[in-house]
């Protein structure tokens, strides 16, 4: 367990008592993992763990496209406000009907985004959860036949797409992170027996496999996390990019995590430590098209100066600054 994450718990079990976007009844300690924890909301009140202003429209954009939150708790959200999804969608979805404060807020990394394009509704301009349309890894599809976004297959906390000044359609996936930090454990072997390097072996064995194969020490490297994560949302990015998916010609993925957690960036393969110093560092250099890989952290990417003009997002920027503190620091 990082660092982090236990000044993060320590903290924001003070903020639930004193915040004003807490009802009295969540604040109390809530129930997680069969014990009641101060840093968590009651089961019943899940849906505060949210921005006041987006609690009923992203819990129906869920409900809409069948999408499993995380720990979810009656098709809500997870009461554990150290929740990485809820991370991601308190910062991201209050963006899905401002498209001109959407493309500042992308701009820096994209200079050539002309215009926001929404994915899967007029008007949203923010996908959550996205695996694609098509099967493109070839991971296991449960009997009843459906695959879901949110759980049992790869995918990505985001995605936006947007036309360039070029004329050309590119998506950028977004993979968020928060609290998170992970261990020098091989997930080669899953606990059921089965040989993950055998799922993926068919695309690692194609001359276009994304990474760069002569600087790979092994594709047994990769399976740990977050390696695991990053290899199959950028072999999900390139699949969608040949298959030009939703008329786009790029498709690319973004990773954004908050500078404040250097617990995330531990190296935990051990083969890949001889490439670089910290995950993203790594994860960049073995990219075999550069241009289909960015990391920028949260700190960098959301700060009050970008949103001068957009009064529709004052209250949210209020939030989202004293929720979390470490954004202007």
């Amino acid at each position: 367990m990082g660092k982090f994450l236990e000044t993060e718990k320590s903290r924001l079990s003070t903020f639930k008592l004193s915040s004003p976007y807490f009802s009295d009844a969540a604040r109390r300690d809530g129930l997680y993992k069969s014990k009641l924890r101060p840093f968590c909301v009651p089961q019943i009140c899940s849906k505060e763990n949210l921005f006041p202003g987006i609690r009923e429209t992203a819990s129906a954009y869920f409900l809409q496209h069948e999408i499993k939150w995380h720990d979810a708790i009656d098709k809500k959200p997870s009461n554990h406000l150290c929740d990485s999804q809820v991370c991601c969608v308190n910062f991201l979805y209050p963006f899905v009907d401002k498209p001109a404060a959407l493309i500042e807020l992308f701009r820096p990394l994209y200079p050539q985004i002309k215009q926001v394009l929404p994915m899967e509704q007029d008007g949203h301009f923010v996908a959550f959860e996205w695996i694609g349309k098509e099967n493109y890894l070839g991971e296991r599809i449960p009997r009843h036949g459906k695959r879901t976004r949110g759980a049992n297959f790869t995918s990505t906390d985001a995605a936006v797409m947007f036309e360039r000044l070029d004329g050309k359609k590119q998506i950028v996936l977004i993979e968020w992170k928060y609290t998170e930090s992970y261990s020098r454990t091989s997930l080669t072997i899953a606990k059921s027996g089965t040989d993950r390097t055998a799922i993926y072996a068919h695309l690692y064995e194609r001359d276009d496999f994304p990474l760069d194969k002569k600087l790979l020490p092994g594709f047994d490297s990769l399976f740990y996390e977050p390696f695991y994560q990053l290899m199959r949302q950028q072999l999900l990015a390139h699949e969608m990019e040949i298959a030009q998916e939703l008329g786009a010609e790029i498709v690319s993925l973004l990773h954004i995590s908050p500078k404040a957690n250097q617990d995330f960036q531990r190296v935990t393969s051990p083969k890949l430590a001889e490439i670089g110093d910290s995950v993203t560092a790594i994860w960049d250099k073995l990219q075999l098209y550069p241009t289909r890989f960015k990391s920028i952290s949260v700190e960098e990417m959301f700060h009050s100066s970008l949103f001068n003009g957009f009064s529709r997002l004052d209250n949210w920027w209020k939030y989202i600054s004293a929720r979390y503190v470490w954004l202007e620091r």
